[in-house]
C-alpha cells in the first residue's frame, strides 16, 4: 500500500492551533493510478467508520473503497492513526513528517495533518467542506463549528480575549511517501 500525506498551511491571525477532527466527513478526489482518465471527484468519507468488507475476503478494513471498471479488487483508502502513522513513516525510512496540528509557529509552511495509506487509488485533492477542522485562539478559544475553508479563508471573533482570528491563503496538497 502507498502512504499519503496531506499537508495544509496558511496565513494565521489570532490562531494558536487548527486541528483536524476524526469524527467528521471528509472530502477528497481521487484518481486510478493506472489510467489518466479515470477519476472520482469530490468523494466523502468518514475517518471514523470503516467501510463493510466483501465476503469471502482477506482485506483490511477501511475508511473508503471503489471498484474502478474492468477491475476485480476494489480500491481501498485506510486514515491511520498517529501510531501507524508513525509506524508507516519508519518503514520508509522517513524522517520529520508526522502528522499533526498546525500551529501558529508553522505560519505560511507546509505541515502534515493525516495520513492514509491507499492501495489502487490515488488522492489528488482535498476539498475543505465545514467543521473538520477545529481552530484554537491565541487566547485558547475553540471555534468547532462553521469552521469553512471551502473558499481558502475564515475569520471568527474571539469575544473572551477581544481579538479577531482568522486564517487566510489556505491551501492543501497530497503527497507520496
Amino acid at each position: 500500500m502507498v502512504l499519503y500525506l496531506l499537508y495544509i498551511k496558511g496565513d494565521l491571525e489570532g490562531v494558536s492551533e487548527i486541528s483536524l477532527r476524526r469524527d467528521q466527513n471528509l472530502c477528497i478526489s481521487v484518481r486510478n493510478p493506472q489510467s489518466d482518465y479515470e477519476v472520482r471527484e469530490k468523494v466523502v468519507f468518514n475517518p471514523s467508520e470503516t467501510v463493510e468488507q466483501e465476503e469471502n475476503t482477506r482485506e483490511p478494513p477501511c475508511h473508503f473503497a471503489l471498484k474502478w471498471e474492468g477491475s476485480k479488487k476494489r480500491s481501498i483508502l485506510e486514515v491511520l492513526d498517529a501510531g501507524a502513522a508513525k509506524t508507516a513513516l519508519k518503514k520508509k525510512k522517513v524522517k520529520g513528517s508526522q502528522p499533526r496540528s498546525y500551529t501558529g509557529d508553522d505560519n505560511g509552511e507546509w505541515v502534515p495533518i493525516l495520513a492514509v495509506e491507499c492501495r489502487g487509488l490515488e488522492p489528488y485533492a482535498f476539498h475543505p467542506m465545514t467543521d473538520e477542522f477545529i481552530v484554537t485562539s491565541e487566547g485558547d478559544v475553540n471555534f468547532d463549528e462553521d469552521v469553512d475553508l471551502s473558499e481558502g479563508d475564515w475569520a471568527d471573533y474571539d469575544a473572551e480575549n477581544d481579538a479577531s482570528v482568522s486564517i487566510s491563503t489556505f491551501e492543501s496538497k497530497f503527497e507520496a511517501v
